[in-house]
């Protein structure tokens, strides 16, 4: 392993816990600012810290397991998948990883991701559109790309984010219908005015929340993914498997449906590809380089 991996790696460990360490007491801040407008001091404060170290070690100890269930994944079949299995169980001999599980997502847009905080609990998934739109060194390529994440650590990184991001979701909702489960409209007029505060700022809250998720996911996702198509490439000897598997799947407008704001960053091709097609403004938040910018790269490799 060169210096300059094992840098990557070393880097990505400490963000994980710079991140879990900054999101709980950001969450705690929170908490504090929306007790004290509400009248509840500092309960909201320690409930907010509690959940959000509640989230930070979940994330880290089983966010894998979080992910696979919220993008409706199930482990793929020995039998039926065979040649799936097949194919990863080479190039992770290849890449000196420890056998790892797979799952399939039953949807017919071709794509994959993989997830984990480290290699002896990684998993790889992909997309029944994968397996069946893909030849077999199109599918390889896509693997050893996969393989790079869960080798340079990003895949714990990502798991991360995505469950802290989805918790601050979360504590939107919680701070909205806390207004409802609140006093009535009788209440005198400070008390209405901090509970309309409270509702439109718990709106903003979860109106913003996919924005700074995506604004996270950008900082830690584009260079990752050029990274991750030359270290998978070293694994396959086979750039031009890689490139015809990023066309294919850019080219297919399908949307992945199980995917989401907090999960999108993770996947190997944007998922919502076909959902935002034409909107100007599509390029400024995407996670994912440029297909036409990873291509031009690995052809030069």
């Amino acid at each position: 392993m060169d210096d300059k991996l094992k840098t990557s790696i070393s880097a990505n460990k400490t963000k994980s816990w710079i991140i879990m360490v900054f999101f709980a007491l950001f969450v705690a801040m929170l908490g504090l600012v929306f007790g004290k407008i509400s009248g509840h001091g500092l309960t909201w404060a320690m409930i907010a810290f509690l959940l959000a170290g509640v989230a930070s070690l979940g994330g880290y100890f089983f966010g894998d397991k979080m992910i696979l269930g919220i993008s409706n994944a199930h482990e793929a079949d020995k039998v039926k998948d065979e040649n799936i299995y097949t194919i990863i169980g080479n190039i992770t001999l290849k890449a000196g990883l420890p056998i790892l599980k797979v799952y399939i997502i039953e949807d017919r847009s071709p794509n994959a991701f993989a997830t984990g905080r480290d290699p002896n609990h990684a998993v790889i998934c992909v997309t029944r559109g994968l397996i069946d739109k893909l030849k077999m060194a199109e599918i390889e390529g896509v693997v050893a790309h996969e393989l790079s994440h869960i080798r340079n650590y990003d895949t714990r990184l990502m798991v991360i984010t995505s469950i802290l991001v989805g918790t601050v979701a979360f504590m939107a909702d919680w701070f909205v219908r806390s207004l409802w489960w609140g006093e009535s409209s009788s209440d005198n007029n400070n008390k209405n005015i901090s509970r309309t505060f409270l509702l439109v700022a718990g709106i903003l809250l979860a109106v913003i929340s996919p924005i700074i998720a995506t604004i996270i996911q950008l900082v830690i996702s584009r260079r990752r993914e050029f990274l991750a198509d030359a270290s998978g490439v070293l694994f396959t000897r086979n750039p031009e498997g890689l490139i015809t598997a990023l066309e294919k799947i850019s080219n297919d407008r399908s949307v992945l449906r199980s995917a989401s704001n907090a999960t999108a960053h993770l996947f190997i091709e944007n998922p919502f590809k076909g959902k935002i097609n034409g909107a100007w403004w599509v390029g400024l938040f995407n996670t994912h380089p440029p297909i036409e910018e990873r291509i031009k790269i690995l052809r030069s490799l």
